[in-house]
Order: structure tokens, then sequence, then C-alpha cells
């Protein structure tokens, strides 16, 4: 009997626009009691593609990141959530292990290593390497962090690993990774300012050459080619464009998602 059959489970994913990967996203998760896609305005095949699949859909003005799944947690009929954004692909070997997964004790939790593409070329070394993320947890005792960029699920107990991976699809050329990384520089000022953080602005190169040579040269990222150094370089950028954006107390823009 499968963990899903004694322990009921919803899969729970935000979209918007997210047609690209969301087929393979939901038919991935199958195993689940319940998968909710919490879309908020989508003007694609989302939808079409979620209802078709079986998925029950709700809709929700985006929030931010963290408190958009936070709400997806909430409107899930089952207390066990899987995460998985829409462009995040179990593959064969984790939908497994979560099968077979007992899930009698509420305070356990699961991380799973997380594969990131640049189109269709995976990340293997630098700053994504060994990435894994807390996505199998039961929300009476765990739950996302509602913070409106990089958000993630808060704990109070060390998250097991699961076998196999998450594949994840999230950018489509090298200029994605950079304009993203500018994108959400603004909201991580934000975070910054709302904890009362005002960083030195000497700071500000020291932080970037650091955050660019641990990712390109001390966790190899040049291995690589192109888009490692993409990568590292986004890195600087997340590491000093907030604190440059606080520096200049400039405006935090409406959150949109993109």
């Amino acid at each position: 009997m499968t963990a899903a059959g004694l322990r009921p489970i919803s899969a729970v994913i935000i979209t918007r626009d997210a047609a690209a990967h969301l087929a393979a996203v939901l038919a991935a998760v199958d195993f689940c009691a319940e998968r909710l896609v919490l879309d908020s305005g989508s003007t694609d095949a989302t939808l079409e593609i979620a209802r078709s699949a079986g998925a029950r859909v709700e809709h929700q003005d985006f929030l931010g990141y963290g408190p958009q799944k936070c709400r997806g947690v909430t409107l899930a009929s089952h207390d066990w959530i899987l995460a998985i954004d829409a462009d995040e692909v179990l593959d064969a070997e984790a939908s497994a292990a979560i099968r077979r997964l007992d899930l009698a004790d509420p305070r356990r939790c699961w991380s799973v290593r997380r594969r990131t593409f640049v189109g269709d070329r995976e990340v293997r070394h630098g700053a994504w390497r060994n990435d894994c993320v807390l996505r199998l947890f039961n929300r009476t005792t765990a739950g996302f962090k509602p913070l409106p960029v990089h958000e993630e699920v808060e704990s109070g107990r060390r998250p097991d690993p699961l076998p196999g991976s998450l594949l994840h699809y999230s950018y489509v050329s090298c200029g994605d990774v950079l304009s993203r990384a500018v994108r959400y520089a603004p909201l991580k000022a934000a975070i910054m300012r709302r904890k009362g953080q005002r960083p030195a602005a000497w700071t500000l190169p020291v932080r970037g050459m650091a955050a660019f040579l641990g990712s390109y040269l001390w966790r190899g990222g040049w291995h690589d080619g192109a888009v490692g150094f993409v990568v590292a370089l986004s890195r600087a950028i997340d590491s000093t464009l907030p604190r440059a954006i606080l520096l200049l107390d400039e405006p935090t823009p409406p959150i949109e998602r993109p």
C-alpha cells in the first residue's frame, strides 16, 4: 500500500502562464490524493491543462511568492503537502520514493535534490550544485515563510533526504537568469528594509566579488562554461543590487508574478 493511500497528500502548485511544463509537473505527482493548482490570472493554456489532468483549480490574485504558497497550503484538502513549482518535475525515482514513505509522524519532512536547467542544459556546478529543497511536509508542523521572493519552508525538524531529483526548468536562457536576478532585487531590498538592515557601501564590491568567485571558482562553475559564468554573475547581482537599492532608498515596486 502506498503512503498516499495511508496518508493522503495534496500536491500544491502556484501558477501563472505556466503551460510550458505544467502537464509534466502534474503527471509526475499523479499519485497524490489531490493536485491543487492555485492560479493568479493565466492567459495561456494553463487552466485547460490543469483541468484536463484532473487537478483542482482555484484563483488567487498574486500576493508574492511566499504568501501565495501559504494560501495554497491553506486551501489544500489534506495536511500532508507536496509543494511543487510549475517548472519543477519530480523524476520517477523521487515519485516512487514518496509512495513508499511512512507518513505516520507529522513532525517529519523531506527534501529533494533540485537539478536546474538553463534552456536544455543542466547546470551541474557552481552556486546551484547540491541544491536541496524541502518540498514534503505536514502543514500542522511546518509551512512557508511569507516572504515576497525566495520563499522557503520553515520546519522545526531537519528534513530527511529523498532519493531521486526535482528537475527544475526555470530559465529559458542565460539572459533570463540575469534579468530575474535584477527583477527580484527590489523585493529583496524590501525584506532587508523591514529587518532594519543598512549595509555599508564599501562592502558591495567585496560581497559581489566573493559571490562571483564562490560560484565560478570555488564551487567549480567554470566547468559549465559560459552558463557557469552567467550563474556566478547572477550571484554577484543577487548579493549586491538589493543592498545598493537599500542604500539609495528606492521605493519597492508592486509585487507582480512574471
